[in-house]
Order: structure tokens, then C-alpha cells, then sequence
């Protein structure tokens, strides 16, 4: 079974036991939440398309972690005009894993 969440602004393909990184949930590790944006359910090869969201379907995932991504440097610089600027910055985010897909 699979199916298409949307959350953060972004869609992801799941289906049960999947470990994905989205982005960052208010949450506390370990607490189990549920997505009721479902834009696209599998189920024994019939697809179901929602209009823009399926009706009933949640997908019920588990917060498995909360933490930063690597570092992206950002770096301008204008050549003959003694412009430079160095910025980092980490993106955080929320590990899941999707125990169920409910429909």
C-alpha cells in the first residue's frame, strides 16, 4: 500500500515501514502524529486520486528524531569590489517512520 502526504509544503511517496526525512514538526521524539493531507492512495494495484485530498484516508507516523542537516555554506562575492560575504546555515528537520497507512 502506498500513498502521496503532503506536508511542509512538500509531497512525499510512503508506505508503512518507510523512514523519511521532512521538515520540522513542533513535536516531541516519540510521540506518533497523523497526516490527513493524502493526496494519492495504492491499494491492491487501484489507484485513488483525491480531489484535491482522498476523503477518510490519514497516514499515522512516528517521530523518530529531531535534528539539524549538514551545513550549507552560502558565499557572494563581487569580483573588483572588495564584496565578500560567508553565511552557514542548517536546515532542521524531523525523522519519521510511517507505521500505517488508514484509509
Amino acid at each position: 500500500m502506498l500513498a502521496v502526504i503532503k506536508t511542509g509544503g512538500k509531497q512525499y511517496l510512503v508506505s508503512a515501514g518507510d523512514k523519511i526525512k521532512i521538515e520540522k514538526l513542533n513535536e516531541e521524539k516519540g510521540k506518533e502524529i497523523i497526516f490527513n493531507d493524502v493526496l494519492l492512495l495504492e491499494k491492491n494495484k487501484k489507484i485513488e486520486i483525491g480531489t484535491p485530498l482522498i476523503k477518510g484516508a490519514k497516514v499515522l507516523a512516528k517521530i523518530l528524531n529531531q535534528d539539524k542537516a549538514k551545513k550549507v555554506i552560502i558565499f557572494k562575492y563581487k569580483a573588483k569590489k572588495r564584496y565578500k560575504v560567508k553565511k552557514g546555515h542548517r536546515q532542521p528537520f524531523s525523522e519519521i517512520e510511517i507505521i500505517k497507512i488508514l484509509t
